[in-house]
């Protein structure tokens, strides 16, 4: 796995210091060259109601001060919704050394539904995050067994977007959830209140 770079794709709707931190494990523990966050612009698999600039920048804002970390408009310049099977296949022209995608564990194991998915696991390793309630050896079952997958040695992330969204929209505290940067530029553009 050595580097190798990270693709951590999704909607980051926001994104929130879960996914810096399942980000900074992967790249530490697997001695990644770098990793890459890919906001998508329309996620095949959910309906996203934040213009993808929006979230793109949010995602800018707080990868920007943190070494090791990106952030690319591979998926948002794409025409339609954007799949994880193509962003890697295009991802692997630019970074001849090999990408592992970083997935959560609960989105892995919907990996058999997404577009290709015997040739997304023949392309590249898996990073998996914990989530709590998920069974690490569910992850190993057919067909999943096809995969080549590394676990992250971390606590499940207790945070989720979704969670982060209510709060704003309640006007409930945010301290802690979302990086400082993220939070004023929610604030100041009034994005889920």
């Amino acid at each position: 796995m050595r580097d190798k770079v990270g693709l951590f794709g999704g909607a980051f709707n926001p994104i929130h210091v879960g996914h810096l931190k399942v980000a900074e494990e992967a790249l530490k523990q697997f001695e990644l060259a770098k990793v890459i966050f890919i906001p998508t612009a329309w996620p095949p698999h959910k309906g996203v109601d934040v213009p993808a600039e929006l979230r793109y920048r949010m995602v800018e804002l707080a990868v920007r001060k943190h070494p090791g970390f990106e952030v690319s408009r591979i998926e948002m310049e794409t025409e339609g919704p954007a799949y994880t099977v193509d962003t890697v296949r295009e991802m692997l022209q630019f970074h001849p050394q090999g990408v592992a995608y970083i997935v959560g564990a609960d989105a892995f194991l919907d990996l058999p539904s997404w577009k290709e998915a015997d040739e997304l696991m023949r392309l590249c390793p898996f990073i998996i995050a914990p989530r709590r309630g998920i069974d690490p050896e569910a992850l190993r079952r057919p067909p999943l067994d096809r995969a080549e997958i590394y676990l992250i040695r971390m606590d499940p992330v207790e945070v989720s977007s979704s969670e982060i969204r209510r709060r704003y929209h309640e006007g409930l505290p945010v301290m802690g959830l979302v990086p400082k940067e993220v939070d004023r530029f929610i604030r100041e553009h009034g994005i889920y209140s």
